[in-house]
């Protein structure tokens, strides 16, 4: 029987190497595959919570007792609610109504008397000795109406009768919104407020103008609106503008828009809408918003040519390279949102306790200082936030820099742009005026990203450009406490005679801290 040949010692320790060299490949290789598996996972659950879940940041996790600090929701200085007796037990005293009217409101009153006045008993002669009220609200829809302006031509009886001449004196004429235009102050004013503060599209507006038997067309709606914009709220937005530079603290976003027909670029293609505006301190506060046709570094830095102080903006890059008169404060509720995310993207059961939680749980600590000062003046913000923030951002970045993780899951992502965003995140400790968060800025764009749901895109850049001036007035209008239309109207009623294009100093008079009191939003009996 033949022996088999052995294999040469080198031969051996060739295979052997070959063998341990494939097998520490593919483990290299089947934990990146499984990573890739936990990315796809973790995206997948995350898409499934955006497209199903709560959209609210809030979730079941948020208890602050987790980590053993009640204390930092607690407030003595807040009442406990007022208990009502209910028979044998007690309860929470329900809370008011947020349904409220204004005391001034026109009261329209209507008596419903009895048909017979004779007593059932003995047919004597009934009077009244009492009555009960019941109150009802009633809504009458937009009404329209023609308005004739009539300017009589006077002459003289007594010229007529002896003089070879008699003088002829006309009515002085008031100027229209539009010059040879039916369109009215009022009917522009609605019509801007119907779509820019409600989102009624200019279509949907033709039908209800229809119904109403009125054909009045988008494409003359369309007319009237860029018209007024350029004629009359171009003005104020310039004047408004120089006032926003003025101020020391600012905020910024921006969010994408479609322009149909813009040269040199294709329908589909991204333009955007920039909004600036002032912070919680301003005496009057701007809102305006400006359409770019894209999203460069140039556009903030040519808006805020004239601005020198603090800029609240979220982690766009192009925020990062602005002038060093420009100080970027970063937002803390950005990257709050990556540990919620990091969260969500995780499997139930390994949420509680993760490190997505704990990095959420740090940021739920920073605002809840921040709701604990919110009564503060400038100076005691920042001296309270030296003695109350300072140390949870301090341990908060140590737990950031131990934390070593992989960039590819949810929470080593949350981690890398919090660290990469540190610098601009801890400068609101820097003064008592800024805010932990751009959330301003984010509310001012919410009402244009609501709508935009129902315009879908503008047509050209000047009506993308109109819209953003007319966005403008309209939101810093509701920001100074007045009613969108009737600001509108007077600004319709008062430009065209004011010849503010001659005399820009006029235009003070229009600005929305000189609007009459009219214009103001009623207050409620209980406010």
């Amino acid at each position: 029987m033949e022996k088999r040949a052995e294999l040469p010692e080198t031969t051996k320790d060739e295979i052997i190497a070959v063998s341990r060299a494939e097998y520490e490949s593919l483990q290299s290789e089947n934990k990146e595959l499984a990573k890739k598996v936990n990315w796809l996972m973790e995206q997948m659950r995350l898409t499934r919570q955006k497209k199903f879940g709560a959209s609210s940041e809030k979730s079941k996790y948020d208890c602050m007792d987790l980590f053993n600090e009640a204390e930092v929701l607690a407030d003595e200085k807040e009442p406990e609610p007022k208990l009502a007796e209910v028979q044998s037990h007690y309860r929470k005293a329900a809370k008011q109504s947020k349904d409220r009217l204004p005391a001034d409101l026109p009261v329209e009153v209507v008596e419903h008397f009895l048909e017979e006045d004779s007593c059932l008993a003995c047919q004597g002669k009934l009077h009244i000795m009492g009555k009960e009220i019941r109150r009802e609200l009633k809504l009458i829809p937009a009404q329209a109406t023609i308005v004739e302006h009539v300017y009589p031509t006077y002459a003289c009886r007594n010229c007529e009768a002896n003089a070879c001449e008699v003088p002829i004196i006309k009515t002085p004429m008031k100027k229209p919104v539009i010059a040879g235009s039916f369109a009215s102050a009022e009917a522009v004013a609605h019509i801007m407020t119907q779509k820019f503060a409600c989102g009624l599209p200019l279509y949907r507006q033709e039908q209800e103008w229809y119904r109403m038997g009125i054909y009045l067309s988008r494409q003359t709606m369309s007319n009237w609106l860029l018209r007024c914009s350029e004629d009359w709220l171009e003005p104020i937005y310039q004047v408004l503008h120089k006032a926003l530079c003025q101020e020391e603290v600012l905020h910024a976003d921006e969010t994408v828009l479609q322009v149909l027909h813009e040269p040199g670029k294709a329908a589909q293609s991204k333009s955007y809408m920039w909004v600036y505006r002032t912070s919680g301190d301003a005496k009057m506060p701007i809102v305006l918003l400006e359409y770019q046709p894209d999203r460069k570094a140039k556009r903030p830095i040519e808006f805020l040519a004239d601005f020198q102080g603090y800029l609240h903006t979220d982690g766009y890059a192009g925020y990062q390279n602005l002038p060093e008169e420009i100080i970027t404060v970063g937002c803390w509720a950005h990257a709050r949102r990556k540990f919620d995310e990091a969260l969500k993207s995780l499997p139930e059961k390994d949420r509680e306790g993760s490190g997505a939680l704990k990095g959420k749980w740090y940021c739920d600590k920073l605002f809840a200082i921040e709701r604990k000062l919110i009564e503060c003046n400038a100076k005691e913000r920042h001296q309270k936030r030296q003695e109350l923030a300072k140390p949870v951002l301090d341990e908060f970045l140590s737990y950031l820099h131990a934390a070593k993780i992989s960039t590819k899951s949810g929470f080593g992502r949350a981690v890398q742009y919090t660290l990469n965003q540190w610098r601009y995140l801890e400068r609101y400790l820097m003064d008592g005026r800024l805010e932990i968060s751009n959330n301003r800025a984010e509310r001012s764009v919410k009402p244009f990203v609501i709508d935009r749901k129902n315009f879908l895109f503008a047509n050209t850049p000047r009506g993308a450009k109109a819209s953003a001036i007319i966005y403008s007035l309209i939101e810093t209008a509701k920001e100074n406490d007045l009613n969108p239309y009737a600001y509108l109207t007077h600004v319709f009623k008062q430009a065209p005679n004011l010849d503010i294009h001659s005399n820009p100093d006029v235009i003070s008079r229009l600005l929305p801290a000189a609007a009459p009191d009219f214009c103001k939003v009623p207050k409620t009996a209980t406010d």
